[in-house]
């Protein structure tokens, strides 16, 4: 029998936690080991319990929720602990000030119970997890942070791992790569644990930031007169992945 994994719960304010626990207490597979209200408070509890994944709130007293992910992400002692962060707001500051401190990724409160129980399966399967919200604005963020250069494929990888590359910076999940390389989720394990070694990468999150970083993933001002109109991001933009033509969020 698979063991159950293992979540933190962070926030400051006592009924969100309790609602919190409910709900992932009462989802098949997961279970609630521990709870805290602040950032000190969560990095301590995480030392203590273990859990598999942090579900971290960002404005908190005592420690806030960016600096308690950095010193959990950095803690040779919790290697494979991973926090998703969950908050009311989608700043550009709380989501890159996550990615930057090792988040796995972001999810905002708004999100439905069964959104919040996959993101919290998948984080712990390895998979980044944002908002279409939060992935916009960091699309958004690269647009407006000077000129796109074209796709660089990062040296060392195959041209396979060049795409599957490009199709996690769009937020792709493992399934969707497959259907849409039409390759096995085997395949796709492989592919994507080559990315990590090969690019010195954490987790699936810092598989997105290097896709950016390399061009793989662009965004593109959609065309007033092109009907139906795709799903656009920060200030309108359209994301896309190099190589694949335009795409949406899925």
């Amino acid at each position: 029998m698979t063991a159950p994994v293992r979540v933190l719960v962070v926030d400051d304010q006592p009924l969100i936690r309790h609602s919190l626990r409910l709900v992932l207490d009462g989802a098949d597979g997961l279970t609630v080991v521990g709870e805290a209200g602040s950032g000190e408070a969560a990095v301590e509890a995480a030392r203590r319990t273990r859990p598999d994944v942090v579900l971290m709130d960002v404005r908190m007293p005592g420690g806030d929720g960016i600096d308690a992910t950095r010193r959990i992400a950095a803690d040779p002692d919790l290697p494979s602990t991973r926090v998703l962060v969950l908050s009311m707001f989608e700043l550009d500051e709380y989501v890159h000030g996550a990615l930057r401190a090792g988040a796995s990724g972001f999810l905002l409160k708004d999100a439905e119970p069964t959104s919040l129980v996959d993101a919290v399966r998948r984080t712990h399967a390895g998979e980044s997890l944002f908002a279409p919200a939060v992935l916009a604005r960091i699309v958004g963020s690269y647009l407006d942070g000077g000129p796109q250069r074209g796709a660089v494929a990062p040296q060392l990888l195959t041209s396979r791992e060049v795409e599957v590359l490009a199709l996690v910076g769009r937020g792709l999940s493992n399934q969707e790569i497959g259907q849409r390389l039409t390759i096995s989720m085997g395949t796709v394990k492989t592919h994507i644990g080559n990315l990590l070694a090969k690019l010195v990468a954490r987790d699936r999150a810092q598989l997105v930031i290097a896709a950016f970083d390399h061009g793989l993933v662009t965004a593109e001002r959609p065309a007033p007169a092109r009907r139906p109109g795709p799903a656009r991001g920060a200030a309108g933009h359209q994301w896309s992945g190099a190589r694949h033509g335009p795409g949406v969020w899925p």
